[in-house]
């Protein structure tokens, strides 16, 4: 693995911690639910109205209690995650309401998009996990949502995969079915099967959802993203180190929560911190400030010793073309070599989080690949020098014959899944470009796919499980 890259020295990381301390305990945080109240002032923490007032000592102390690293159980144990550490994972966008097609058109996205992008996570070697919310299915209704998303996502792979964060009931519904599937709630208690992803409300509020979903999740010890989204120069400041002390700031309140409820919780320091575009007054991710925030916030974590989310194959593009290239291996480099180790919106994402593509989901597969293959780094063992095949070859031969050649290009050497490497005249047979091999290419995936195997009473419980909690929300 690579050296990991700083974009801040050691005074400015404490800069933006002491910054934090200062609106923690000076300007607070509202927490519109009041169990979270509840817990947080039996702690000793000043309460006016919603607003918390954080004391610096028991804000360290809580986030001290979260674990450096930790593993997350999928239901084939050779696809286990271990977060934090060295390790990066990657895996598809969160929470789109559109698709874009090939032919530059926006649809809603549905159930059948959703299952889709379960499948290709699965068959992805790039993709550790299926992710969550990839594609928000709008023909199923909202109040079972949840229990078709996590059914699909359990039943159409067996990597690791997210559950609700839609308030309190829907969490407990998520958790439900992985002790379903994994043998119990003590299990997964003792083994977390699930990660949700918790966003504050920019700037300085957790609404109802965010922390009923947080508490269940936290009571039940699984692990979850605690995450900010500050839009500088519209929900934050329009200078990056205060969006940062902002960020900083909400993401340890709810770290500070999750660990006040059951210390030890499994969390993660989370940003999707970007900028406002002040020309369209949009949400603007694929840009150099946004990979910025996904740096420094890689920085922060690892000085609270927690796991770090950000990045992804982001950008503000409508169709996959060069900007959606270029902006996505832009924030995904800057993610990977920074050492974030949660990465979520790795493939598929356009539009400021805002669309999923199967064209785009493909390429940027290929990115993730090489961004891999690039942060692997450079094997200097004795035989990688390669002294005894360069004496044999010697000056003016070549080595495509060679045992050694045969040997370590397959494994030095990645191989192109998607970019066209042929002659102008082979590529001019067909005349393809990105947009249409992508194409062809996850329709071929999901044309050869085939469901892992899952055991037939496990699967029935859980068909029972949603049937009874359907009809439960129904009435």
């Amino acid at each position: 693995m690579l050296p990991k890259f700083n974009v801040l020295t050691p005074e400015q990381v404490n800069q933006v911690h002491e910054q934090s301390m200062k609106i923690l305990s000076e300007i607070g945080v509202e927490f519109s639910y009041q169990p979270a109240l509840d817990v947080l002032q039996a702690k000793g923490q000043r309460i006016e109205g919603q607003r918390v007032y954080f004391k610096r000592q028991f804000v360290e102390e809580q986030v001290a209690k979260a674990p450096a690293e930790f593993t997350l159980h999928a239901r084939n144990p050779q696809n286990n995650l271990v977060v934090g550490g060295e390790n990066i994972i990657y895996m598809p966008g969160y929470g789109a309401p559109f698709i874009h097609d090939v032919d530059g058109k926006r649809r809603n996205s549905v159930m059948e998009d959703f299952d889709n992008f379960v499948k290709l996570a699965q068959m992805s070697p790039n993709m550790h996990m299926t992710g969550g919310n990839s594609a928000e299915p709008t023909d199923v209704p909202d109040s079972i949502r949840h229990l078709k998303m996590v059914y699909s996502s359990i039943t159409n792979s067996d990597k690791c995969f997210m559950g609700s964060a839609s308030g309190y009931e829907k969490a407990q519904d998520s958790i439900e079915m992985a002790a379903i599937l994994f043998g119990g709630k003590e299990v997964i208690k003792e083994k977390p099967a699930l990660i949700c992803l918790i966003n504050s409300v920019t700037p300085l509020k957790y609404d109802d959802r965010m922390l009923g979903a947080l508490m269940a999740y936290a009571e039940a010890g699984q692990a979850m993203v605690i995450a900010s989204l500050v839009m500088a120069g519209s929900t934050g400041p329009a200078t990056m180190a205060g969006a940062l002390a902002l960020q900083n700031a909400e993401v340890l309140a709810g770290i500070t929560l999750a660990q006040s409820i059951n210390p030890g919780t499994p969390v993660v320091y989370g940003s999707t911190s970007a900028i406002t575009d002040m020309q369209t007054g949009s949400l603007s991710i694929g840009n150099p400030e946004g990979a910025l925030f996904t740096s420094a916030s890689a920085q922060m974590a690892r000085t609270y010793r927690v796991p770090s989310r950000g990045g992804g194959g982001l950008n503000d593009a409508k169709i996959v073309d060069a900007q959606a290239g270029y902006e996505s291996m832009m924030t995904l480099m800057a993610a990977s070599v920074s050492g974030i180790n949660f990465v979520l919106h790795t493939a598929g994402i356009l539009q400021y989080f805002m669309a999923m593509s199967y064209e785009k989901f493909i390429v940027d597969d290929e990115i993730a690949g090489m961004v891999l293959r690039y942060i692997k780094g450079i094997d200097f063992s004795e035989d990688k020098f390669a002294f005894d095949v360069i004496a044999k070859v010697g000056p003016g031969g070549h080595f495509l014959t060679q045992k050694h050649t045969r040997q370590n290009h397959g494994k030095e050497l990645r191989r192109a899944t998607l970019s066209d490497r042929l002659s102008y005249d082979g590529w001019g047979k067909e005349h393809l470009d990105t947009n249409q091999r992508a194409e062809r290419k996850w329709k071929a995936m999901l044309a050869e796919y085939q469901a892992p195997v899952l055991d037939s009473g496990v699967n029935q419980a859980l068909c029972s499980f949603i049937e009874k909690r359907t009809t439960e929300i129904k009435d």
